[in-house]
């Protein structure tokens, strides 16, 4: 990971609001970072951080942004993921949801799921540092997957 992080963030529609005090919050700190966002969460986050935050939107989730989001996981293409969803609310996309956490672990990158956790991440010195997370425990089925 560079110094400067590529940050999916993502939010069911109840989490949507937390996850815009949490971005107002920090909002110094993801402006110097690429975020990438699933559909309408994007245009949240956009609102609040403004144009001149590097923002990129995906499709929404249930019309296959968590799919996307998954993919750039496995191509090295995010660092860290920050997902507010939400436990109360059953999702129509829930095996997305699922695959899309299961690949951030696989992948070992950085995961919040709440705000503390969030609040955590952003906050810690690697934030703005070069940091290489060792991604082993799985080599066995990459290389047979790739090999």
């Amino acid at each position: 990971m560079d110094t400067r992080k590529r940050i999916a963030l993502v939010a069911h529609d109840h989490r949507k609001p937390d996850l815009a005090e949490w971005a107002r919050f920090n909002a110094g700190s993801l402006r110097r970072h690429g975020l990438v966002c699933t559909g309408t969460t994007g245009g949240v986050i956009t609102e609040v951080l403004g144009d001149s935050a590097d923002v990129t939107r995906l499709k929404s989730g249930p019309l296959g942004g968590d799919q996307q989001l998954g993919a750039m996981i496995a191509e090295g293409r995010i660092d860290i993921l920050v997902f507010f969803w939400d436990p109360m609310q059953p999702q129509p996309h829930d095996v997305d949801v699922k695959a899309l956490l299961r690949i951030a672990v696989v992948y070992n990158i950085p995961v919040a799921c709440n705000r503390s956790t969030a609040d955590f991440m952003i906050s810690s010195p690697l934030l703005d540092a070069v940091y290489s997370p060792q991604v082993n425990a799985y080599r066995e089925h990459l290389e047979r997957d790739l090999g």
